[in-house]
């Protein structure tokens, strides 16, 4: 089969629908030949690549704060496009919207749907836009959700049918983690991961970081326009010895950060899934997250603890010192995988069966 997957990020950047895009494109590229159309804001990368047995094809674009990703060259391009499957991704970008141009035998869509814009300009245009959305969804063939959560808000917000949407969790790479040995250190850690945004939360854990022993560390991992913020407060509360900034990391670094983490804190207010949760539960880390969202899915009080809204920074201190003082049993986070927690093989296999169906 020829298939074109959209994304509206730059392709194989570390996190969300990128880490997504990437994962499925390079498994289906062994028996189809699979294409990717992605942006490329800042013209860092080629225009033309081949990754993996994926041929990529990045394109100009406008994003504003990393927001709507508006191509006029890619959408150009669509309109000149013929395939036998196209798969668009994330409906908070426009490439995904503009996918409908293009000429194929089955449209699939994944929709990374949060059900709100993440400022109130954005919310403004979100509900703008409610109409045009749901026009993109109708159209496609099959509607895939991460997790019941966004499926559920899908059929809420567009008054969608149930059967018309496949929930396919996203994927880890289970064998990333063989080989991996934990660490000992001398200080007890709280790791994030994930765009430093103040919808994410990572503001909270600088915030509780003076509530919590002096050998408790917390490690940042990536990058956003939250980071001088970040540091400019840490300062200020006087722990700023006490949080280490990390971007970029290669991918084995970054495994070995979830494996050695104490515990991991997300008190993102709107996730779809969490791939970030996902790995660290993969790695056997305890986690602790905002109970809101899809995120709620994951909270059962024995791998994973969950936190109220509003953000409560005398509860989460609480529960930070319970999970890194009881010693939490690592295998309890074990029970997640081939249920909530996927290997991208299983993943892209689901695809190709929407696909072939």
């Amino acid at each position: 089969m020829n298939i074109l997957q959209v994304c509206p990020f730059n392709y194989g950047e570390v996190g969300g629908v990128s880490m997504h895009v990437k994962s499925i494109s390079e498994r289906l590229a062994k028996r189809h030949n699979v294409t990717v159309y992605a942006t490329n804001p800042n013209m860092k990368y080629p225009r033309h690549e081949v990754i993996n047995g994926v041929k990529v094809e990045r394109f100009k674009c406008y994003s504003p704060s990393d927001s709507y990703f508006l191509s006029w060259e890619m959408l150009l391009r669509l309109c000149k496009t013929e395939c036998e499957i196209v798969h668009a991704h994330c409906y908070h970008a426009l490439p995904m919207h503009f996918s409908t141009l293009a000429k194929c035998d089955k449209f699939i869509v994944t929709t990374h749907f949060h059900g709100v814009g993440h400022t109130p300009f954005r919310e403004s245009l979100f509900r703008l836009f409610k109409p045009f959305g749901k026009r993109t969804l109708m159209k496609a063939d099959k509607i895939i959700a991460v997790s019941e959560y966004e499926k559920s808000i899908l059929c809420r917000w567009f008054g969608l049918k149930p059967d018309r949407i496949v929930v396919i969790p996203n994927g880890v790479n289970l064998s990333e983690f063989s080989g991996l040995k934990r660490q000992n250190h001398n200080y007890k850690s709280i790791l994030y991961v994930g765009y430093l945004s103040s919808f994410k939360g990572p503001q909270y854990l600088v915030e509780v970081l003076p509530k919590l022993a002096k050998n408790v560390v917390l490690e940042i991992v990536g990058s956003g326009p939250l980071r001088p913020y970040l540091e400019r407060r840490a300062r200020e509360l006087k722990v700023y010895d006490r949080v280490k900034f990390y971007q970029g990391l290669p991918r084995g670094e970054l495994l070995q950060k979830f494996l050695d983490a104490d515990v991991f804190v997300l008190l993102s207010r709107y996730e779809a899934y969490s791939l970030v949760v996902a790995e660290a539960l993969a790695a056997g880390t305890p986690c602790i997250v905002a109970d809101t969202s899809a995120l709620s899915e994951w909270v059962d009080d024995e791998s994973c603890f969950g936190v109220g809204l509003p953000i409560d920074l005398n509860e989460v201190a609480k529960i930070i010192r319970y999970v890194l003082d009881s010693g939490v049993d690592r295998r309890n986070m074990k029970k997640w995988i081939g249920t909530k927690i996927l290997d991208w093989n299983e993943v892209a296999d689901r695809l190709e069966s929407i696909y072939l169906h």
